[in-house]
């Protein structure tokens, strides 16, 4: 039995977050059905693995038989994820009120970029734009430009995982109530969180708004990224006066012949000494050297090697499914074995139906 076990989650097919959403809810054991369009198992499937875990069943939901059954499944369900903007759902017939009017204990989790309410909120924009409005962007990439992060800040940290948070908070109330819950998950909002702690130090004076200029944004020599001679990476994270007393020695260098790290002018001049050092060997000549040495000093691997990294190996992080090496379950639960989903599949609408029956 998984920690979810039992819980029964309809999503409605979206892009991004909400996919990435249900592979979490699915690999902690809920039971998910997915309603597709028509013809979506025979269109190309860009998001493989990220489905695991899911029964589909396609539904035209522009058609009273299709909203019929849609919300069959509603009755049936303990939450549903759904990331269409705001007001489509309720023109389909299933927002929130038709919906708890068939199921009043059902848990709504809705997740959009801008959220339910305010002057955007019927705006398009993707995860870089998200990003951008909260501050994050700005904070992130070199002094002389910001670099999105992937998608990885807006779509998934500040969008899907908040969406899961919330659903799985909403779950625990609705079981002790039997009410349901709106939850409006907004990719803004949830970046604006993750920037909290930068926020506060700002406000005590503690971090300048401006990039590469901070501890943790690329400016503080000992925080950041070197190339080696092979012209891949080491990534350096000596924050603590011990680690980065031995990150210094692990460079060859003496520390007290080097500047005062604590002054922000001398950051140029140890940069580029650091930087002199590590291009004098290969990356994973480094990465042998600082292996025994507990200095935070790591190789930067690419997604084709990081799989078959020692540690990463050892834990399952990755796992293979249909040939292909993916992501395995996150978070991990004492005495559960370490599984991800099933692989996802198309059935019928009574089939669905069954399943859940």
């Amino acid at each position: 039995m998984k920690v979810l076990s039992g819980v029964k989650l309809l999503e409605f097919a979206a892009i991004g977050p909400v996919p990435w959403c249900g592979m979490l809810l699915a690999d902690m054991g809920a039971s998910i059905v997915r309603i597709d369009r028509p013809g979506a198992a025979r269109a190309p499937d860009n998001l493989g693995s990220v489905r695991r875990g899911r029964t589909a069943v396609e539904i035209d939901l522009k058609s009273d038989l299709g909203r019929r059954q849609a919300l069959e499944l509603v009755a049936s369900a303990d939450a549903l994820i759904e990331g269409t903007r705001p007001g489509v759902m309720e023109r389909l017939g299933l927002g929130p009120q038709e919906c708890h009017q068939c199921n009043p204990r059902l848990v709504y989790g809705r997740m959009t970029g801008w959220g339910q309410t305010g002057p955007l909120a019927l705006r398009a924009g993707h995860d870089i734009n998200y990003i951008a409005l909260t501050g994050a962007l700005h904070a992130i990439g070199t002094a002389e430009h910001p670099v999105p992060p992937l998608n990885l800040v807006g779509d998934f940290g500040g969008g899907g995982a908040f969406l899961a948070m919330g659903v799985l908070g909403a779950l625990l109330e609705s079981r002790s109530t039997g009410q349901g819950r709106v939850v409006d998950a907004a990719m803004v909002d949830g970046s604006a969180a993750l920037m909290a702690v930068a926020f506060n130090r700002m406000h005590l004076g503690q971090w300048r708004d401006q990039r590469a200029s901070n501890g943790l944004d690329g400016g503080a020599p000992w925080y950041g990224c070197y190339a080696t001679r092979d012209g891949r990476f080491m990534a350096v994270g000596a924050i603590e006066p011990q680690f980065y007393a031995n990150f210094v020695r692990g460079l060859g260098l003496d520390e007290a012949a080097l500047p005062d790290r604590a002054d922000a002018s001398n950051w140029p001049v140890l940069r580029q000494r650091f930087a002199e050092v590590f291009a004098a060997r290969t990356r994973d000549e480094w990465a042998a050297h600082f292996e025994p040495h507990d200095a935070c000093v790591s190789p930067v691997l690419s997604m084709t090697e990081a799989p078959d990294h020692p540690h990463l190996a050892s834990r399952g992080t990755f796992t293979t499914i249909d040939g292909k090496r993916v992501p395995s379950v996150a978070p991990r639960f004492e005495g559960e074995a370490v599984e991800t989903a099933g692989a996802s599949r198309t059935v019928g609408f009574a089939e669905a139906m069954q399943l859940w029956r």
